[in-house]
């Protein structure tokens, strides 16, 4: 963290009915939803990150295998999403699929599933470091970046300050402090400021936000929106361990 981090902070947050967080993104009220997602209710807009689509399948045709379930399992989350909240745009973040032959190794049924995604809403694939190229055979708009309600919505958080960012690619990861140890949760983590969401696929890892990685991105000590059993959880900085 920059110098100033230092200065206090009182995060502006609130735990919604189902379990979700309200929390500030500069001047927009933003949903963390207790699956990963995010939820731009002025927008009518669910954003989800790194799903990773096909890792299983990577991961076999190199010897390591993985139940073949992470697709499906991921895509029936994202399903329950779009149900629950009838976005008129849903935004994957980048990274949608594993790799560049993801799509072709797609099931039937989950093809189905992401054309599904499409149908009487806006569907945009921000394009991330393994997906670069975009959907081939799927509908939907294909975008380097988005801006919306004033912010900026890309795959890989830029360096430094960046006031109004949404992005993914870091899978963050919180590893809190308790009385009888630590447990270890992917999160969202924010300084009122820019978001980063965690991964929302089956199979993606986590980082600690302690990491290095996450140097130098935040104007204070950020705030983590942990996933739990129904819900998210605000944890702070100092409630917060290395690995």
């Amino acid at each position: 963290m920059n110098a100033l981090a230092a200065k206090s902070f009182v995060y502006d947050h609130a735990v919604a009915d189902c379990g979700s967080l309200w929390t500030p993104i500069g001047a927009v009220r933003a949903m963390l939803r207790c699956s990963g997602a995010l939820w731009l209710e002025a927008a009518r807009a669910l954003v989800v990150a790194d799903l990773h689509l096909e890792k299983g399948s990577s991961y076999a045709a190199r010897g390591q295998m993985l139940p073949p379930y992470d697709t499906r399992e991921t895509l029936k989350r994202l399903a329950a999403e779009v149900e629950a909240l009838a976005p008129v745009t849903v935004i994957l973040l980048g990274d949608t699929f594993h790799d560049r032959k993801s799509e072709a190794r797609l099931a039937d049924d989950d093809a189905e599933r992401l054309r599904d995604l499409a149908r009487g809403r806006t569907l945009v694939w921000v394009i991330g470091n393994h997906d670069a190229d975009g959907p081939r055979a799927l509908p939907g708009e294909v975008a380097a970046e988005l801006d919306l309600l004033g912010l900026t919505l890309r795959h890989e958080p830029r360096a430094g300050p960046q006031p109004g960012e949404v992005s993914g690619h870091l899978h963050p990861a919180a590893r809190v402090k308790a009385t009888r140890g630590t447990v270890r949760r992917r999160c969202f983590v924010t300084d009122a400021e820019r978001m980063i969401l965690p991964a929302f696929g089956a199979y993606a890892g986590g980082l600690n936000v302690r990491d290095k990685a996450f140097d130098g991105l935040f104007v204070r000590p950020p705030l983590a929106g942990a996933l739990g059993n129904g819900r998210v959880h605000a944890v702070g900085w100092r409630s917060l361990a290395g690995d």
